[in-house]
């Protein structure tokens, strides 16, 4: 599966008891560029004239709804391209784009995409609102028990359930010295998770009872 931490990715804290959207990303058979970001996969032409289907893997509609430069990653090429997004419209019920680019002029043209990644710059990314975070923005955070101060471990992962959850990788001693890494989920809502502080790069938690039990 696509790494969520090299797609254009965000993800909400949510009041307590407050469903967020699952979300879910696409297989990949590529590594992303460093300093960029996955935005959907062309799995398919749509009709006669060019137009193609596409699997987003953003939550920002825009990137497919608003024309304007976008950049193309071939499975071959280690480097995007730009290409120019005419036009996009999203199919509902089906979580698909139909879009249109500029010189994919028939079927044949758009086939030849089937499987290509469109992508935009890291830096490009959009103005989130309060209590919204990127993804790529959580991944390796350290995560700290506020109570006690001590380090519980770093988040690997984010994934999409009832709520969102962060994937925290412990950092335990084992037998002999040696360190054993096990994974906890930590539901991403406000009352487990008060403090979400980007600029000192750490995460605070207030766990209930039993959360951390393994």
């Amino acid at each position: 599966m696509t790494n969520r931490k090299n797609v254009e990715k965000k993800i909400t804290k949510k009041a307590d008891k407050e469903d967020s959207r699952a979300r879910s990303s696409s297989s990949s058979l590529f590594s992303t560029p460093e300093g960029w970001l996955e935005i959907g996969t062309i799995v398919a032409p749509q009709g006669l004239d060019g137009q193609m289907r596409v699997y987003p893997d953003t939550d920002f509609p825009e990137r497919f709804e608003v024309p304007g430069i976008r950049w193309l990653l071939r499975p071959e090429q280690t480097e995007p391209k730009t290409v120019e997004l005419l036009s996009g419209r999203y199919i509902p019920g089906k979580n698909l784009y139909i879009i249109e680019l500029e010189g994919v002029e028939d079927r044949n043209q758009a086939e030849e995409l089937r499987g290509c990644k469109l992508m935009v710059q890291q830096s490009d990314r959009p103005q989130l609102g309060e209590d919204e975070y990127h993804v790529i923005d959580l991944v390796g955070l350290p995560v700290f028990i506020q109570e006690s101060g001590e380090l519980l471990g770093s988040v690997v992962d984010i994934l999409p359930a009832g709520h969102d959850l962060l994937e925290v990788q412990l950092h335990q001693e084992g037998q002999l010295g040696e360190k054993s890494q096990k994974n906890i989920l930590i539901p991403f809502v406000k009352a487990i998770v008060p403090v979400v502080d980007l600029a000192a790069g750490r995460i605070e938690i207030t766990p209930p009872d039993g959360l951390l039990e393994l």
